[in-house]
């Protein structure tokens, strides 16, 4: 791995130390000096497999040591155990459905971004479908990622000047329909994108997005030309984010915030750039970069412990049924 990176914050080394004592809970600490010798646990993974052909994207990871992944293929969903890197097929998908952000609540809530004006929610622990979201009509439009903030969940569209957001929580979810799919549940808002925001036309352009540092408004990527935007979200209006240090953030996809440290994934530049945002989030600078020639155009990030987690989803190899993909971790 090639980095470029300042120390790890206090933040991160405290992740650290409570990834090794989730370790030791869990049965992977050394028996006790006073009663036996034994060798130190074996490290967890740092690479893991996908199913072949499940053409991944999103990854959202809770407070438990499990990787959640959706497929581009047909909406399936996969978790992986952290500490062994052994994995299952978590929901089997179906035809016309697409599984790309996601993000994991502390109810359990998996939210999944569907591409074509869907949002899903689904039991982390079933796999289940609990409710079905029509964001938008389904042709013109691409559900690209979410994010959790406040009592909404909020996603991107990657084809239109606008953000839409569902209610979070189980209690705004009516019960699935005997077809596995839940009915339209709680009010769907969408708020126009105004301001510093112009769309472009037939490219990708809202993507990852994060809440700001004080949870009062949203931090989105737009992937083309690559640029950075806080969003009112009162009014919609997106005020660009100065980048210092960097000319841009092409290919933009995934963002992951720690505190004031905000990770931008550059998928097809296998890259991740790490800036620093001021108190208001309307500039950010360039603190470093990390990259792993394991990165094959990496996608989304989800962290646990000291590490990110990473999709690569390969997208300049022949995306087929026998494509292979993995997940990969970095140290913070």
């Amino acid at each position: 791995m090639i980095r470029n990176h300042p120390t790890p914050s206090r933040r991160a080394l405290l992740g650290g130390a409570a990834l090794t004592a989730l370790a030791a809970a869990t049965g992977a600490g050394t028996a006790n000096a006073a009663t036996t010798t034994s060798t130190s646990p074996a490290p967890w993974p740092t690479e893991f497999p996908l199913p072949d052909g499940f053409l991944p994207e999103g990854i959202a990871i809770g407070g438990k040591p499990y990787a959640y992944m959706g497929s581009r293929a047909n909406g399936a969903l996969y978790r992986t155990d952290l500490r062994t890197g052994e994995g299952r097929i978590l929901f089997a998908g179906g035809t016309g459905l697409l599984a790309v952000g996601l993000k994991l609540d502390h109810d359990g809530l998996l939210y999944v971004a569907g591409n074509t004006g869907v949002a899903r929610t689904h039991d982390s622990r079933t796999g289940e479908v609990v409710t079905t979201h029509q964001l938008t009509e389904a042709t013109g439009h691409f559900i690209n990622d979410v994010t959790l903030l406040g009592d909404r969940a909020w996603f991107t569209d990657s084809r239109a000047a606008a953000l839409y957001a569902i209610p979070r929580g189980r209690a705004g979810s009516r019960p699935r329909s005997r077809a596995g799919v839940g009915a339209e549940a709680g009010a769907v808002r969408t708020l126009p994108l105004t301001g510093d925001w112009v769309q472009t036309p037939n490219v990708n352009n809202a993507n990852g997005i994060v809440g700001t540092p004080d949870g009062r408004a949203l931090i989105v990527v737009k992937s083309s030309p690559g640029e950075l935007y806080k969003v009112n979200l009162r009014t919609g209006h997106a005020t660009r984010i100065t980048l210092v240090g960097a000319t841009d953030v092409v290919n933009g996809d995934g963002l992951y915030r720690i505190g004031r440290t905000l990770y931008v994934v550059q998928n097809r530049l296998n890259l991740i750039t790490v800036f620093h945002l001021n108190a208001g989030s309307t500039t950010a600078t360039l603190t470093g970069t990390i990259t792993d020639p394991r990165f094959d155009v990496p996608t989304t990030a989800a962290r646990f412990g000291n590490r990110l987690y990473l999709v690569n989803a390969r997208f300049t190899s022949p995306q087929t049924p026998e494509t292979t993909f993995n997940g990969v971790a970095v140290p913070l």
